[in-house]
């Protein structure tokens, strides 16, 4: 074996003991119908959505690996409502030109805009709720992660730039070895998701691709 098949080689050895399925948790980030379907509310805006397909292809594939090795599946959603929509969040709106009084919203509750487009959790599996970006502000991410007995999370979601790294973020904060799965996540504009992935490689997480998370699972499996 030359030099570069055994640092290859190396580094998925390494890689297969870091995410073990007895210590990691696959977390799905607001892979929905509002942020992901050509009907949902971003799509309905005009967005350009062509990076959003492939990356939900990547996390299916890593949820399906995931769960034959025995790696828990948690699935993070945004859930809004008028209520729990806070001051700033409404003015933020105002300020920007929208109509910080509506009822209508990304992801509102009760609409098909808050349901899973993509991967779908099976039953069983967590499904935590969020008001804001991140999964671990004021919602039960933690406790859950907790509750599974994971110090390590493989991460996948939309959109890179805003809950995927708000997230990370915050789970590096609590103490969570985080490895990004850069393929299956987007954003909806290339150097915003490029950029967004840089900055978190830098300072809370390493990156990974899917094809490698899926080959060290399955040697687990």
């Amino acid at each position: 074996m030359n030099a570069a098949a055994q640092a290859g080689a190396g580094a998925r050895d390494g890689l297969s003991a870091w995410i073990a399925p007895a210590r990691t948790a696959l977390v799905i980030i607001d892979m929905q119908v509002d942020f992901a379907a050509p009907d949902g509310q971003i799509g309905q805006w005009g967005v350009d959505l062509s990076a959003v397909p492939p990356a939900l292809e990547k996390a299916q594939a890593l949820a399906a690996a995931a769960r034959k090795a025995g790696t828990p599946v948690v699935f993070v959603a945004l859930v809004t409502r008028k209520e729990t929509d806070s001051v700033a969040w409404r003015e933020r709106m105002r300020r920007r030109g929208g109509d910080a009084e509506s009822d209508s919203g990304l992801c509102r509750a009760g609409t098909r805009g808050v349901d899973f487009y993509g991967p779908q959790p099976l039953p069983g599996e967590p499904v935590v709720e969020k008001a804001r970006y991140s999964g671990f502000h004021q919602a039960d991410l933690d406790g859950v992660l907790k509750g599974l007995k994971v110090d390590t999370l493989v991460v996948a979601g939309l959109t890179t730039e805003c809950c995927v790294d708000c997230t990370v973020r915050d789970a590096f904060h609590l103490d969570y070895h985080v490895f990004v799965a850069r393929d299956a996540c987007a954003a909806y504009e290339p150097d915003v998701h490029e950029a967004a992935l840089k900055s978190l490689e830098l300072n809370c997480a390493i990156l990974v691709d899917t094809d490698q998370v899926v080959a060290a699972w399955e040697e687990a499996a």
